[in-house]
């Protein structure tokens, strides 16, 4: 199987995730030479809020609002030190949908989502969006651990 497209689940607060989830991609997606396609998604609510505070008014594209989250251009930037070709989507919507939606989409090859370490009770509910992108992708997903 070529791998030529990779895509990365960014969400909010994902920056405690940035050193092990680039680590994962880079060490996948570099020695495939594999294009990568940072997702953002986001609420209805959140997107409304988020492109008004940055000026995009009504006719905002999610692309380009998602390319101006810090979370995401802080992503880009290492894996563009990294020698990757990356490029940014943006999704408004259900997360897991929408990110499932835009990996095919996309034409992914393989999907990475970010999580952290939960306790035995939390085990039982495994992260809604990641949860939800491992069951409904139509291609391999990789969860990466981080705490």
């Amino acid at each position: 199987m070529a791998l030529d497209t990779v895509l990365v689940a960014v969400g909010p607060g994902d920056e405690e995730r940035t050193d092990p989830v680039v680590t994962a991609v880079s060490d996948v997606a570099g020695p495939a030479d594999a294009a990568v396609v940072l997702v953002h998604v986001f609420s209805r609510d959140r997107f409304a809020e988020v492109s008004d505070r940055l000026g995009f008014g009504d006719d905002a594209d999610p692309d380009a609002v998602a390319a101006r989250q810090t979370t995401v251009q802080a992503f880009q930037k290492r894996l563009n030190d990294a020698g990757l070709d990356v490029s940014v989507r943006g999704g408004v919507g259900e997360p897991g949908e929408e990110i499932t939606a835009l990996a095919e989409e996309s034409g992914a090859d393989l999907v990475f989502v970010g999580g952290r370490k939960r306790r035995p009770t939390g085990k039982a509910v495994f992260g809604s969006v990641a949860q939800a992108v491992l069951l409904g992708a139509s291609c391999p997903v990789t969860f990466v651990r981080s705490g």
